[in-house]
């Protein structure tokens, strides 16, 4: 997913004329007080427009005195997250980079074909916890708790999606979140969706398809999901509340009638079908109060 958006972001830079820094470091997430304190004074000080990417946990900005940032994320289903990760590390994409050799120069053969069902079933520091508490860190921030699966961690998170995210989308409604994203961010984000529809774009999407995936047991994939509890507590916590938001602007969910989820799955929300006719509150007033956050 952040492959296909990055995608998208340098297009659009060049399109709309914003400066796009989308940092080379994919494997620092946790930062001690002094490299948050340098991160945020170099996107502090940067040159308007400015729009930064990278991989780390959240950064409270007002903690050192500064602005926050409008902030924006994607997140996915979890298992899907993590089975994308797990054969990205080992097989890389269709690009032909060899980037898994790049990314992983010193994995071991036969770690790098060790069967995804042994590694779930056979208990592997890789497919354990805290390995799987994945997503909610990334929301919950810098704090060594956020880093421990439980409760603490998952209800700081909510708390930052709610108080510090212009929007946290979903990646099986990507469309969705392009269309809110140019509603919201115009000068970035304008004519994003006919640029992602482009054959010419699709064509360079498929490239990043991860390679070599395959499927867990059903049996694998249970373990799973009672080992990523709290993140798919979170994942349907914040789908809701995308859907609360496209609701709020008019926006119907057209997505793909899903396939029968297995038992051992939680079932998912309502997906949002009809927009809601709100009088109450003005769209752009909402808008404008989510930007004074």
């Amino acid at each position: 997913g952040s492959r296909t958006v990055v995608l998208l972001l340098r297009i659009l830079s060049e399109k709309h004329g914003f400066n796009l820094v989308t940092s080379d470091i994919h494997n620092k997430t946790r930062l001690t007080k002094n490299e948050q304190m340098e991160l945020i004074k170099n996107i502090s000080t940067a040159e308007q427009p400015y729009l930064f990417t990278r991989h780390v946990h959240f950064l409270n900005f007002s903690r050192f005195g500064g602005d926050q940032p409008v902030y924006i994320n994607i997140i996915r289903d979890p298992v899907n997250r993590f089975l994308s990760n797990y054969f990205f590390r080992r097989f890389g994409d269709w690009r032909g980079e060899q980037n898994h050799m790049i990314r992983t120069p010193s994995m071991r053969q036969e770690e790098r074909y060790l069967d995804i069902n042994v590694c779930i079933l056979e208990n592997y520091p890789e497919c354990s916890n805290p390995r799987l508490f994945y997503i909610i860190p990334y929301f919950c921030g810098q704090h060594p708790r956020c880093r421990e699966p439980g409760e603490w961690a998952l209800e700081r998170a909510k708390l930052n999606v709610n108080e510090n995210f212009l929007l946290v989308g979903i990646l099986e409604e990507l469309e969705d979140v392009l269309l809110l994203l140019e509603r919201f961010l115009p000068h970035y984000f304008k004519d994003v969706l006919s640029i992602y529809k482009n054959p010419e774009h699709r064509k360079l999407g498929n490239l990043t398809v991860t390679v070599k995936k395959t499927v867990p047991s059903p049996e694998a994939i249970q373990i799973l999901y009672q080992r990523m509890r709290y993140e798919y507590e979170f994942y349907y916590y914040v789908k809701e509340q995308f859907h609360l938001l496209k609701r709020k602007f008019g926006l119907k969910s057209h997505i793909r009638k899903p396939r029968p989820r297995p038992e051992f799955f939680i079932p998912s929300p309502l997906e949002t079908e009809e927009p809601i006719d709100d009088e109450e509150e003005d769209d752009e007033k909402w808008l404008e109060d989510i930007y004074k956050r």
